[in-house]
């Protein structure tokens, strides 16, 4: 699994014209499923985005999560992110999970987060060609990964 974690000062989600998901001050995540994740690397994910000390406490350091802030997360699901380079010039994706298995995945994945945070998720349309906007804050942009190819 990789989720490509940006702290924002806004983000929202458009498809078709009609905005489908916004939060304020929060994370957005682009989330990427691989075709080895299950359920056990979906909840160490979720515990990792929630947890990440990347917001400014009272002396300016990273030292608060987004759980300590009350921010809001957006998750958008990214299969690119299993785009292999390593030959020629077109991308391939045979790492990321097929698109049924995704797509149970990323909900579950989202559902963790809820839980976790207290309130709901704001999403994408899975498989939807989606315009995303952000405001990335400080800016502050990490790759989490969990691999769980054996």
């Amino acid at each position: 699994m990789k989720v490509l974690l940006q702290r924002v000062s806004r983000a929202k989600v458009t498809v078709e014209g009609r905005v489908v998901g916004d939060i304020g001050p929060g994370l957005l995540l682009l989330v990427g499923i691989g075709k080895q994740d299950d359920t056990e690397t979906l909840a160490w994910m979720a515990r990792k985005v929630t947890n990440l000390r990347i917001f400014a406490d009272a002396e300016g350091k990273m030292n608060r999560s987004v759980l300590d802030t009350g921010g809001g997360v957006l998750a958008i699901s990214q299969f690119t992110l299993y785009a292999d380079t390593a030959r020629g010039n077109r991308p391939g994706y045979v790492n990321a999970a097929p698109p049924e298995q995704a797509s149970a995945l990323y909900d579950r994945f989202c559902e963790l987060l809820a839980s976790q945070l207290g309130k709901p998720v704001a999403k994408g349309v899975f498989g939807a060609h989606m315009d995303v906007e952000l405001v990335n804050e400080g800016p502050v942009t990490i790759m989490l990964e969990h691999d769980t190819t054996p």
